[in-house]
């Protein structure tokens, strides 16, 4: 195993596509075993997922939303998220996506994970904050957006994950670190949060 401290060296970068969500650049770099490499890396300010459950039963439920991504070229179930905005905290963003997309607020928040989306090509990070002490209220979405929700029992969205129909990363990680996370509580613990 190479040693963690080593760093690419950048040799050169140049953006060929500046959007108004992401950039393109392409860089050539010295990786750390010494190799010359072009990388074309998508850059990404970074996005906020939130899983967002009804803790007030003994059988937690997840909010879940069901609209299309033309990347995909289909419909999706997935947990809320969107990009952080310049300037915006993580935990701001999180909060702001929730109420846009589904009208919910929350009482309390805790960041649970943080990772790379597609780490060969995307610089994009995911933090995913659980979202507990939910309110319901009307949804802010933008004009492009027409979101269907739903609260799903835990035990029903982890078959959604097994059997393929739910099909998103951030939503399959998020799902299934809630159910080891409910596991790892025991009966006892689940059946004290009615």
């Amino acid at each position: 195993m190479p040693k963690s401290s080593r760093k690419a060296r950048l040799v050169s970068s140049r953006t060929v596509y500046r959007g108004p969500v992401f950039t393109v650049t392409t860089d050539h770099v010295q990786e750390p075993g010494g190799v010359e490499v072009r990388r074309d890396i998508i850059r990404h300010s970074g996005s906020v997922v939130v899983l967002a459950v009804d803790d007030s039963a003994s059988t937690p439920r997840i909010l879940l939303e069901h609209q299309y991504r033309h990347a995909a070229a289909d419909y999706l179930w997935e947990i809320p998220a969107g990009r952080i905005d310049p300037g915006e905290k993580e935990l701001e963003a999180a909060k702001r996506e929730l109420l846009e997309e589904t009208g919910y607020t929350a009482a309390k928040w805790r960041r649970i994970l943080k990772f790379y989306a597609s780490p060969g090509f995307v610089a994009e990070t995911m933090s995913v904050f659980l979202a507990t002490g939910l309110r319901a209220g009307e949804a802010q979405p933008e004009e492009d957006e027409i979101i269907y929700k739903r609260m799903v029992p835990l035990p029903t969205a982890v078959r959604m994950v097994l059997s393929g129909t739910i099909r998103d990363a951030k939503t399959i990680s998020s799902v299934l670190w809630l159910d080891h996370t409910a596991r790892a509580a025991g009966p006892k613990k689940r059946r004290t949060r009615k």
